[in-house]
């Protein structure tokens, strides 16, 4: 009996973004989600000890603080009152869910009827509503179907259909043939998750060749609900569990496979708990079949010299370890046979109710006892097992224990494995002393038991590593996906960032909304950088990275913060025959021109000012349309006493 794990069971991108911010938002100080973060009660009250408390309404905030808004979205109007009340908005809504909110908001502005295909009472589906008033909802193909026909003019309204990120895509489907066969200004939007879809494939797939099928995920949660419909309509034992402490070794009674999934919502911590739990009961359940033959057949085995047995550990004395061997005789390890370390202690090794395998040295049936070897067979075992790596190509690990003229000794398990220098993985030349005592994993190439001869590479794991973490990246890289990665050189233009295994570049203009002249002003090699994907080609293989957050346009920072007629402090950025340009707010520039610099004539810019300068300004005049801000100095000098004299009306 086995459990068969779906691949893409467990957070899916929208989830694990959303519980990143707010992990990230508990760090950085008390904040409120309102409602569930997501539908998992383990993931919002591990939330909630980290600081963060839950709103059921915006009635329940407070001035001024931070608001966590949940994956599934809220309406306008929600955002608009938390905004109104002086919170601090932290949006975590999926990007999914976003795209379909611009999506119907749009079809509104244009006059377009809005159908949404999901659950009516989903928190999802009702914030995507919240975004085009009037929206219809349906929840299956049929609600949809009889209100088409109610009224005949249905079928010729504009109308732009988009469906919950979770739906089950047969429902969608059903729904998409109606509006094609039935209105004459449709527009079909298929806004299913990828995720999702490839959850519920994988979910049918595994459960149409499992005997039970375990769905893991919290009950309020729409796609664990979907995905525990879509495996009974291919499996006739399936069951929707939230934990580990829920199943039951009832559920695998007669059962020779198990399939397991789970919802979008669930950690992958509770995954492996509940598969690590299923595992172990079809453990006990196997165990528990063994026939009364096969155990009466183990009591009276015979022990033979040279036999490899198993047994479990009785006692541990000064002289000797005792062996339960499951037979008439009693086995016996001398504490010489133990282990090849002689400094070694045995109760370092071995505890009582161990199961011990060892090797039978000598059998005395008229005493009735065998002394074993487990030093003995572990010599034995660590040479097959290098054998057999070099078979299976299996990569093992070891510690670096020594350079000499050819290349390195890396100690495999007491075996010494040794690694040219041109298979170290270093570049030619380098220093190789300075991986001594370094844990390392290798690939065995060559082995000559006689001779005691092993040979090994680290340089052939390391590449097939970087391959496949190159691969990884670019079968699941997408436009706005996050990486945390390290620069790797820098040029005058921009830096190429490792995002594990793949370099991306960030053009100087990503890098920072102040205005730079080059990357080192900001970040140096080595360092970590938090980028997004622009934009990638896969053929070429060439990926655009960014490290500006969007969300934080500096226009707008500044359109909130400065107005025409205040003062501020700027600094200079560019002198130009004209004027110069100085930066008001990180990212946005305002020009002074040559006529507003000084109180009198001057030639040129640079007569008065210099780049890097700071100095105070008056705000003139602001293009919104054109973003283009006007700004003075001369508006802020004093005139002299003598052009107070000359400005005031003579005395009669």
């Amino acid at each position: 009996m086995k459990v068969r794990l779906a691949k893409t069971a467990g957070f899916c991108y929208g989830v694990r973004r959303a519980v990143e911010i707010a992990e990230k938002a508990a760090d950085e100080g008390k904040c409120v989600m309102l409602g569930s973060i997501i539908h998992n009660d383990h993931v919002v009250n591990d939330l909630a000890r980290r600081g963060v408390r839950k709103a059921a309404s915006c009635g329940e905030l407070a001035q001024g603080e931070r608001v966590i808004i949940r994956s599934h979205g809220e309406s306008a109007a929600v955002l608009e009152e938390i905004t109104s009340r002086g919170a601090v908005v932290i949006n975590a809504t999926c990007p999914n869910v976003l795209r379909i909110q611009k999506r119907v908001a749009e079809a509104k502005q244009e006059g377009r009827t809005v159908i949404i295909i999901g659950e009516r009472d989903h928190p999802e589906v009702q914030g995507i509503a919240g975004w085009c008033s009037g929206a219809h909802i349906f929840e299956s193909a049929a609600e949809l179907e009889k209100w088409l026909h109610s009224a005949p003019e249905n079928a010729d309204l504009p109308i732009t259909a988009v469906t919950q990120t979770t739906c089950i895509r047969s429902i969608w489907q059903s729904c998409g043939k109606i509006l094609k066969k039935e209105c004459t200004n449709a527009k079909l939007f298929d806004t299913i998750c990828n995720a999702t879809h490839e959850r519920q494939t994988e979910a049918a797939k595994i459960a149409e060749e499992v005997d039970v099928m375990i769905v893991v995920g919290d009950c309020k949660s729409a796609n664990t609900k979907h995905l525990t419909e879509i495996c009974k309509q291919r499996c006739t034992r399936v069951y929707q569990i939230g934990t580990a402490q829920e199943l039951s070794p009832d559920f695998f009674n007669g059962c020779s496979v198990a399939g397991l999934t789970a919802g979008a919502s669930t950690p992958a911590g509770i995954i492996k708990e509940v598969y690590a739990t299923m595992s172990e009961e079809i453990k006990n359940i196997e165990t528990s079949e063994e026939s009364f033959a096969e155990l009466l057949d183990k009591t009276f085995k015979t022990l033979n010299t040279g036999d490899k047995v198993t047994g479990i550990v009785t006692a541990i004395g000064a002289t000797e370890v005792q062996v339960d061997l499951g037979c008439k005789q009693a086995g016996y390890i001398p504490l010489s046979e133990l282990s090849g370390d002689p400094d070694a202690k045995p109760e370092d090794i071995v505890k009582v109710g161990d199961e011990i395998e060892t090797y039978i040295v000598r059998v005395n049936d008229v005493e009735g006892y065998a002394t074993l070897s487990k030093k003995r067979l572990d010599t034995v075992k660590v040479w097959e097992n290098i054998e057999k790596a070099v078979e299976e190509r299996t990569v093992l690990e070891g510690t670096v224990t020594e350079e000499n003229k050819g290349g390195l000794v890396v100690s495999v398990k007491g075996v010494r494995v040794f690694v040219p220098a041109s298979q170290s993985g270093l570049p030619k030349g380098a220093d190789l002393s300075a991986m001594v005592k370094e844990k390392v994993q290798l690939r065995i190439t060559e082995v000559n038991r006689a001779r005691r001869r092993v040979v090994g590479s680290i340089k052939d794991v390391a590449n097939e590593a970087r391959n496949a973490a190159q691969a990884a990246i670019w079968e699941s890289i997408e436009v706005g996906k996050r990486y945390t990665g390290t620069v790797k050189s820098m040029t005058s233009y921009g830096v190429f960032v490792d995002i594990g295994g793949v370099d991306g570049m960030v053009h100087i203009s990503e890098l920072s909304w102040s205005r730079i002249k080059t990357p080192s002003e900001i970040v140096a090699v080595g360092d970590t950088l938090e980028v997004y994907v622009i934009g990638f080609d896969a053929e070429k293989r060439k990926i655009s990275l960014g490290v500006k957050d969007k969300s934080k346009n500096p226009w707008d920072t500044f359109m909130e913060t400065c107005h025409v007629g205040d003062v501020v402090n700027v600094r200079i950025v560019k002198l130009m025959t004209f004027g110069a340009f100085a930066e008001v707010v990180p990212g946005v520039d305002g020009l002074i021109h040559i006529s507003q610099i000084a109180d009198r004539r001057i030639e040129k810019p640079a007569d008065v000012l210099a780049e890097g300068d700071k100095v105070d300004v008056k705000i003139t005049a602001i293009d919104e349309e054109k973003k283009k801000i006007s700004l003075s100095i001369r508006a802020l000098l004093v005139p002299t006493p003598e052009e107070y004299a000359e400005e005031a009306p003579a005395e009669e």
